[in-house]
């Protein structure tokens, strides 16, 4: 037998132990063995007989729970096991709440100590019953907005259009009694954070780690904030790479919508709420990441978040009217749908890091798309204000690119813009801005569909 979650040793018996039994009933159980040194060795109790007696109406008298207390013997020397099994109520310990996680015993304070008393309650933090809102507080905006929603997403009944604001919350399941819980507040009041401390996104465009450049807060009802943030996040703090696929001009942000949204839906839909801090989104030249506080279901790892997983959502009130509206699935499916989004773009696949209760999901951005809107040399120079990007590139520059790719493309006129650019020395952007020109210019023209057509210069 080694020490793990279930499992203690000590050499002797301290009243301070009784944390370790506290611990042991507000997890999974387990034993205490009082006689046994670091190593695993029995190496006895002088007090065995005494604390034989003694311990089970300590415990008793002390956590309020009942416990198994063993004496045994191993080559002549007597200790004691002391089997604690896990209790569906919570224990407290002198007014103190304490649990057992690994092999470590840790105090429960704040938001750990909320999430622990609901569970153990049969409650989720999201459908908590909150006292003083009715139905009137709530934004008809908000309630429109789910309403078509849900029209669209064929997840509710057909008449919930006409439903009168009672009955839809009732049917979402976000009354108990005469209260709204939590969830209904989050979802459709005009401002959660009365109710929510931190219950908003905050954006901000970093130039290094510590260097912030500007920043936005996103606030308002969470069905608002996911639009709201992808709105201002494309707006002003991401570049669209333009590139061109004959005459088409194709903007293409550096993270795909699909997996930007599903991220930050999971962010806001997942997150812990009793964390005061807003969902984070910090941008970079070359990257984009968004933390949020987050509760994994009991026993999970990275691992087990990374892998096909049932669904089993922090806040089920929250998440089952995202799902009605059809903003998200409900099979446990988001991580995996965010990877494929990246692969399907060509993106690299985003880095997802989980310390404790903070998870970060980063996508870099792609060499290719750094190439378009960053480009290396000393005739073309990038700026940056408030979000918007303007390219400056020399006259000569130009004139030199676009004689280049006319001579080029007479000779080869299946030839992609991207090897172009290889064959000239230029960027990818400066060859597309010079066959744009020359295409409004007259001078050329592109044939055939975007796949598989050709080039004709025309004088």
């Amino acid at each position: 037998m080694k020490e793990s979650q279930h499992v203690e040793w000590k050499v002797s018996w301290r009243d301070e132990y009784l944390k370790w039994i506290c611990g042991f009933a507000n997890a999974e159980g387990g034993v205490l063995a009082i006689g046994r040194n670091d190593k695993g060795k029995v190496v006895g109790s002088r007090d065995a007989a005494r604390l034989l007696q003694e311990l089970p109406n300590k415990i008793r008298d002390l956590l309020g729970i009942i416990v198994e207390v063993n004496l045994l013997s191993e080559r002549g020397r007597e200790y004691l096991e002391v089997v604690t099994p896990p209790y569906p109520s919570p224990i407290s310990y002198r007014g103190h709440y304490y649990q057992r996680s690994g092999s470590t015993l840790q105090g429960l304070k704040g938001a750990a100590l909320d999430r622990f008393l609901l569970r153990k309650q049969g409650r989720t933090w999201d459908g908590v019953p909150v006292p003083g809102v009715t139905f009137k507080d709530l934004s008809g905006a908000s309630i429109r907005r789910f309403r078509t929603l849900a029209r669209r997403s064929g997840r509710v009944e057909p008449g919930i259009g006409r439903e009168p604001v009672p009955n839809l919350i009732d049917k979402l399941r976000l009354r108990e009694g005469t209260r709204l819980k939590r969830a209904a507040l989050l979802l459709f009041h005009e401002d959660p954070e009365r109710f929510v401390s931190g219950a908003f996104v905050k954006i901000g465009f970093f130039r290094t780690e510590s260097d912030l450049a500007y920043h936005d807060e996103v606030h308002g009802d969470l069905f608002a904030q996911v639009t709201a943030t992808i709105a201002t996040l494309q707006m002003k703090y991401l570049k669209a790479a333009i590139r061109y696929e004959g005459i088409h001009r194709i903007e293409e942000f550096p993270v795909p919508n699909d997996a930007l949204r599903e991220a930050l839906l999971n962010a806001l839909v997942h997150r812990d709420y009793a964390v005061s801090a807003p969902v984070q989104v910090r941008v970079y030249e070359d990257r984009l990441a968004i933390w949020n506080p987050a509760v994994l279901p009991e026993g999970w790892g990275l691992d087990d978040l990374l892998r096909e997983h049932a669904s089993l959502p922090y806040n089920p009130n929250i998440a089952n009217a995202f799902f009605r509206a059809g903003e998200i699935e409900a099979w446990g499916r988001g991580i995996q749908r965010i990877f494929q989004a990246c692969r399907d773009a060509g993106n690299p696949e985003p880095k997802i890091r989980l310390t404790g209760h903070d998870l970060w999901v980063e996508f870099d951005f792609s060499s290719d798309y750094l190439q378009i809107v960053s480009p290396k040399g000393g005739n073309e120079s990038i700026t940056e204000a408030s979000g918007k990007t303007s390219v400056k590139t020399s006259v000569k520059t130009s004139v030199k690119t676009a004689d280049a790719l006319l001579e080029l493309l007479r000779q080869n006129p299946q030839m992609t813009l991207a090897e172009v650019a290889v064959k000239v020395g230029r960027t990818v952007r400066a060859v597309e801005m010079a066959s744009a020109k020359l295409v409004k210019a007259g001078r050329l023209r592109f044939v055939g569909p975007q796949k598989g057509g050709r080039w004709e210069v025309l004088r």
